[in-house]
């Protein structure tokens, strides 16, 4: 048996795949403006119905013309000009140019734009005083997009710098998928809110905060049932009542072995859940099911285990129910400044600061403490310094993958 084959531990991947392969689309499809699309996931790839631009126009102010006429010549007879919103009219005799200004319409007997600095006035003459290249500071009609070009794929959660570019193809609404319901819930006796004075062996509830502040940067709605005490009557009514009323329900803590029974129980009573032993640090406790009518995720109770299992297993589940297509956070290999400590056996996502250092190479340092209630580390760094399953320590100068916090995180 290798270093790395502990008996029931699940390699992170396999979870992944595990709980990809469980979940499908949920969401109902609904008509969106694309004023108020932003964060909403595509159910529907969107084909441009125009060509951008519109027509051939001209890339700066200046002067339109044939570049044939200008083969034995250094002037050219002003005949009219064209301007955005008001064309020239007619034909451009030989020999003559248009004054034309940026963006507007080329004439169709035109076929280069030479830019007003180049040029000299004389009374009705344009000398051109460098040389000319034909088809030069003209955009093409179609050159950016073309009618019945595919945009966006289904799945394709909008941006912001997506909206003005749906504008310009005259698209006012898109189809896309209702937004995820989530209900999310801390259980213990021990947890407090924040505005309540600590008794001895009590803490706050920082979890709930840490789901709450990820979410809000999601296209998700969230249902808060607070804290929940260890009683087994209320943690039911909790569980059947977020059932009822959201896609997803998150929970944190109660998932590890020597927690309370009822907790288990009352799970696989009202579902099918997996109770798994992670081979991932921190967060090895971690469940993963269905209710009846909803996702389950059972996080850890450990502030930074929540969070590594939240964005690494739970949130690309979540994204595939929400019709969007998982994404994997930006991975780079960077060179550690010290040593890391590593134990093989289980995947670490230890927290790091990475930097481009003064010889243009990306550099890792650790934050320090790496223990699973250890948050004020996640507060410093800006990634996350993967350690694989089988590593061992790790020296200085040594290459590691890390992988950049995405705007969830930040």
């Amino acid at each position: 048996m290798g270093c790395c084959d502990t008996p029931g531990l699940k390699p992170i991947a396999d979870a992944l795949t595990q709980m990809l392969d469980a979940v499908e689309p949920c969401c109902e499809q609904i008509t969106q403006p694309i004023q108020s699309a932003i964060g909403f996931t595509l159910a529907q790839a969107v084909i441009s119905p125009v060509y951008v631009p519109p027509f051939n126009n001209s890339a700066m102010d200046g002067y339109a013309f044939r570049a044939a006429d200008l083969n034995n010549n250094t002037e050219l007879t002003l005949v009219g000009k064209s301007f955005a919103g008001a064309p020239f009219r007619g034909d451009i005799p030989k020999g003559g140019c248009i004054r034309i200004m940026t963006g507007a319409p080329l004439p169709e007997d035109a076929d280069s734009v030479e830019m007003q600095e180049n040029t000299q006035i004389n009374g009705s003459f344009i000398q051109f005083q460098a040389n000319v290249r034909q088809g030069q500071n003209v955009r093409l009609r179609g050159e950016d997009i073309t009618a019945g070009q595919r945009i966006f794929e289904a799945g394709h959660t909008l941006r912001s710098r997506d909206i003005p570019l749906l504008a310009s193809l005259g698209i006012a609404k898109v189809n896309v998928y209702q937004p995820l319901k989530v209900a999310i819930f801390s259980t213990g006796d021990e947890l407090k809110h924040v505005d309540q004075a600590l008794k001895e062996g009590q803490i706050y509830d920082s979890n709930r905060y840490c789901l709450n502040a990820i979410l809000s940067k999601m296209n998700v709605e969230v249902i808060d049932f607070g804290i929940i005490a260890d009683d087994p009557a209320l943690l039911k009514d909790t569980f059947l009542q977020a059932n009822q009323q959201a896609d997803v329900v998150i929970t944190s803590g109660g998932v590890s072995v020597g927690e309370a029974d009822y907790t288990k129980d009352i799970l696989e009573q009202l579902g099918e859940i997996g109770f798994w032993k992670l081979a991932i640090k921190p967060g090895k406790p971690f469940a993963f099911g269905k209710l009846s009518d909803s996702v389950f995720f059972g996080l850890p109770g450990n502030p930074v285990s929540a969070l590594v299992t939240l964005t690494q297993l739970a949130l690309p589940t979540m994204a595939k129910m929400a019709g969007a297509k998982p994404t994997q956070a930006l991975r780079l290999p960077a060179i550690t400044t010290h040593g890391f400590k590593k134990v093989p056996g289980r995947t670490d996502f230890q927290r790091g600061i990475y930097q481009v250092n003064d010889d243009g190479k990306l550099t890792v340092s650790s934050t320090g403490g790496q223990g699973s209630g250890v948050f004020s580390g996640m507060s410093q760094a800006n990634c996350f310094v993967i350690l694989e399953q089988a590593r061992g320590n790790v020296a200085a100068g040594e290459t590691v993958t890390i992988e950049v916090f995405s705007d969830y995180l930040n």
